[in-house]
This record gives structure tokens, C-alpha cells and sequence, in this order.
């Protein structure tokens, strides 16, 4: 049975207790008492949006893990050990050793124990069926290219032993400039699938931590990445459903970057824990961007989460980005004329950010949530702590934003703000402090003495849009910071000189 689940963008998070730190939102009642935070007045507006996201994804090419893919029999397997000028195996069909280069060239299950300081594992199978090597406390270093690397495979299958620390580790500088040269510590022309229980730490000195050029599965164990290049690249399609998985990357964390067609290039988080560190983007995808459940957290990058479509549909998402934190783009963000932080084309490019379900935190020194298409909220808690410089957002659509569902607290900069648009059903409004609001400060929206919502600022904040049930377009809100009025506002009115649910604003 294939074990794919193509992400549920339909599911709302009406039912999430765990309130987001710097964002506590209250739907009240007409009595004052909390109310369900999922907008019965959506309708078929909220599904009509929900399924142009599921339309976006639903024609993927699927996964290639099955279930039982990390199951083995450790009495059906040949077993390797891995030793400098002496490695030995337990049976010689299907597997040959030259010196240190232990080469598997038949499909089946191969355990690995022991340690190469420099040498190789490679595959090479022609023949139809999984190569499963399970590794067992096994180390390789390899000062001349991969240290494991899968040249052929029908599919390829790399199993954590449970309780095994084990280690892989390329050169620094070796050729990769071939055709499909390998690039990463790991790496893998098949369809290539690594769970299990036990840890692995992959270090990329010349290219990628681990690199498949056909679909990359990650389905459980403990997984390090330290990579000179990208982190993790599934060339067809990255998809998470276990495991823990953190990655220092100097380039993009996680990555699918095939650009063939909108089948592939698709990057997909359904479980796990996945921390990232990178030097650019946290997950890019040339395609498809999900997060369907499990925590995702990017603690360090340029832009958080980029991809022509971005859906957030469950689990907890926090992204920290000196640029944008969410970017939906059919391409690049620079602009000829305008470039840098702020800039990029002014037109709806079709692409599309969905947030329809879980948490998401947001901290961006750039446009918080930015689409170059429409940015539709359907359910879930988002807070955005946005930029501090006007050039930015702390929300920034070519084609608009349409809240139908779920909450939203965006604070950042004045000199861009954008408000939700027309089409929106859940009710919102939109803050111009009169001055801005230093970091640490508590800002309350107060109905006739009724608390609706809360925001604590983390950085500088000028201005603030706040969409939740409980608020009704077009009734006076009184805007407190820490206890005292700071202003009163009409919901559903744009900020005076913003952008008042429209596209970006040429600056």
C-alpha cells in the first residue's frame, strides 16, 4: 500500500488549543463568551478558496514509499563489514569489494557495521526491486567524492538501525560538474527513502548534505545535515512523514527543484520534526510548497518558505527570515528596476499562499506573508511579526488577501501595510499607531471593555491587522498599548495611505 497522503488543504484547525505566544485572539460572543474560531459565514467561499489551493496539488506525481519499506529480517540479509583494506561480507552474491569500495549490484537487504576512513559504498543495481541498506553503527568517509552513493537502483531504501549511531562524509572540492555527477555526501539517481529508528549525521563539504535526483522520502530516525550547498534536495519531490531531521545549510535547507512541469518540483511536510538553519532559503520548491502537520522550525534564513503555490494546513510552523518569511512566486522575487527587499513584478502572477489549518509564527525582516498571486486565510492561527523599514509588509499580495476563516494578527511597518480585501468574511481591522510601538509592549483591541485580542510586539511596530471572528465590520474598536488608549479604529477600514486589500503599491 503506498503510504503518500496528498495534503487534506480542506481541514480546518477549529479545534487548536495551543495559543502562539506573542498572539492570544478571543471570538466573543455577543454574552462575552469565546466562540469557535472557524467563520460559519465562509460558506462556499471558504470551500470555493480551500479547493483552488487542493487543485494546485492535486496533480503531483505521487510518492514512491510504500509501507514496510524500513522493515527487514536481519536473518534474510547480507551483512558488510566495513573495515580500512579489510572489509568483508557474509555472502559474495550481489555484493563486491575492491579495496575500499564495497559495491552492492542486486536488489535486497544489506546491513552495514563498521568504519571506512576513506573509502565508498556504492549500488549499482540494474535489476528490478528495492536495495535496502540498513545501517548499523556504520561510519564512511570518503576524501575523494559520495561516501554512500546509489548509481542505480529500481528504488533505493536506507534504514536507521534502531539504537545505531552511524556517520556519512564526503570530500571537500571533488568534480561535480558531469551530468549528473554525484554532489552530495549521500546521493542517489533512484527514488531514494530513509527511516528507522537510529541517528545519522551527513556532512556535505563539497555540494549537498544528502541529494537525490529522483524523489527524496524521509519517514523517521535522526537526521544531522551540515552542507557547504543545499541541505536536503529531492529533485522530483521532498516529503517528510517522521523522523527528526535539523540542517545546517550554507545554501537552501530543503529543496525540490525540478522545473519540468507542475507535477514535480514539490516539497512536502506531513510529520516530523524538521529545524533548519540556512544561508538562503529554508524550503524552496520550484513547485508546490505543504506543511500538512508535525513542527517545522526555520531558525535562520533569507526567505522562509518559498514556492509558486504555499499551503499551511496543519502542525506548527515558526519561521524567523531576515527577508520575506512566506513567498509565493511563479519566479523570482528581484526586480530589474525595483530589486532588493520589497521589490519583484507588481503583477498577480497566479501564485498562491493558503493557510488553512495549524500555527504559524512568523518573525521576517522583509514582507512577513508575500504572494505575488492572492493570499487566502481559511483557518488556523497565524502571527506575523513583520519588518520594521516601510519598503515592506508585514502582509504583501499582488492579487489580494481574502480571510474567511481562522486568525490573523500581522504587525510591522506602515509604509506598505495591506489590509484583507472585500471578499473577506471574517471580520478585521487595521491599525496606524500614532507612534510606533516599541518592542515588548502589549497591544489590546477592546470592545465595549470586552477584550477581542491581544498582540505582543518582539520588534519596532507601526502598524497592525487583526482578523478574527468576534470582530464586526464597520463597529469602533479601542486600540490599547499596555493599558493605555492609544487609538480607536472602525473595523474594515484600510490603514489612510496603505493598501486597502489591492496588490502592492509601486513605492
Amino acid at each position: 500500500m503506498n503510504s503518500f497522503r496528498k495534503p487534506n488543504l480542506t481541514r480546518l484547525a477549529a479545534g487548536i488549543a495551543a495559543v502562539v505566544a506573542s498572539l492570544t485572539l478571543v471570538a466573543c460572543s455577543a454574552s462575552g463568551t469565546a466562540a469557535s474560531t472557524t467563520s460559519a459565514a465562509a460558506g462556499g467561499t471558504s470551500s470555493t478558496l480551500a479547493a483552488s489551493a487542493a487543485a494546485a496539488l492535486a496533480d503531483n506525481v505521487e510518492s514512491h514509499a510504500e509501507d514496510g519499506d524500513t522493515d527487514y529480517d536481519a536473518a534474510d540479509a547480507t551483512t558488510i563489514t566495513l573495515a580500512d583494506g579489510a572489509s568483508t561480507t557474509s555472502s559474495s552474491d550481489g555484493v563486491g569489494i575492491d579495496g575500499d569500495t564495497v559495491t552492492i549490484t542486486a536488489p535486497g537487504t544489506y546491513v552495514l557495521t563498521g568504519t571506512l576512513d576513506d573509502g565508498q559504498v556504492v549500488v549499482d543495481s540494474d535489476a528490478e526491486g528495492k536495495v535496502r541498506i540498513v545501517l548499523d553503527n556504520a561510519s564512511i568517509t570518503n576524501a575523494d567524492g559520495s561516501a554512500l552513493v546509489i548509481t542505480a537502483a529500481d528504488e533505493a531504501v536506507v534504514v536507521l538501525a534502531d539504537g545505531s549511531s552511524n556517520s556519512l562524509t564526503d570530500g571537500t572540492g571533488y568534480d561535480t560538474s558531469a551530468d549528473d555527477a554525484p554532489n552530495a555526501a549521500l546521493f542517489s539517481m533512484a527514488d531514494l527513502t530513509i527511516g528507522g529508528t537510529g541517528s545519522l549525521t551527513v556532512t556535505g563539504n563539497t555540494g549537498d548534505g544528502i541529494a537525490s535526483k529522483d524523489g527524496l522520502v524521509i519517514s523517521g530516525g535522526t537526521i544531522t545535515v551540515t552542507a557547504v550547498d543545499d541541505g536536503i534536495r529531492g529533485k522530483d519531490y521532498l516529503i517528510v512523514t517522521g523522523g527528526t531531521v535539523t540542517v545546517d545549510a550554507v545554501d537552501d535547507g530543503l529543496k525540490s527543484d525540478n522545473e519540468t512541469d507542475d507535477t514535480v518540483g514539490y516539497v512536502l511536510v506531513q510529520g516530523g520534526t524538521v529545524t533548519v538553519a540556512t544561508g538562503d532559503d529554508g524550503i524552496h520548491a520550484e513547485g508546490d510548497l505543504a506543511v500538512e502537520g508535525g513542527t517545522l522550525t526555520i531558525t535562520r534564513s533569507t526567505e522562509g518558505l518559498e514556492g509558486s503555490t504555499i499551503t499551511i494546513a496543519g502542525g506548527e510552523t515558526r519561521v524567523t527570515a531576515s527577508d520575506d518569511g512566506l513567498n509565493a512566486t511563479q519566479g523570482s522575487t528581484a526586480s530589474a528596476t525595483q530589486g532588493g527587499q520589497g521589490g519583484g513584478s507588481m503583477q498577480d502572477d497566479g501564485s498562491l499562499l493558503t493557510i488553512s489549518g495549524g500555527t504559524l509564527t512568523v518573525d521576517a525582516g522583509g514582507d512577513g506573508l508575500d504572494s505575488n498571486g492572492t493570499i487566502v486565510v481559511t483557518g488556523g492561527t497565524t502571527t506575523v511579526n513583520g519588518p520594521t523599514m516601510n519598503g515592506n509588509g508585514a502582509l504583501d499580495s499582488n492579487g489580494g488577501i481574502t480571510v474567511t476563516g481562522g486568525t490573523l494578527a500581522a504587525g510591522g511597518s506602515s509604509g506598505m501595510a495591506e489590509s484583507p480585501g472585500s471578499a473577506s468574511t471574517t471580520g478585521w481591522i487595521a491599525v496606524a499607531f500614532p507612534s510606533a510601538v516599541p518592542a515588548g509592549k502589549t497591544v489590546t483591541v477592546v470592545k465595549d471593555g470586552t477584550v477581542v485580542a491581544t498582540f505582543t510586539t518582539t520588534k519596532e511596530t507601526a502598524s497592525l491587522v487583526v482578523a478574527a471572528e468576534g470582530i464586526t465590520s464597520g463597529e469602533s474598536y479601542e486600540i490599547q498599548v499596555d493599558g493605555t488608549t492609544a487609538t480607536t479604529v472602525t473595523a474594515g477600514q484600510a490603514i489612510a495611505g496603505g493598501m486597502g486589500g489591492g496588490g502592492r503599491r509601486q513605492p
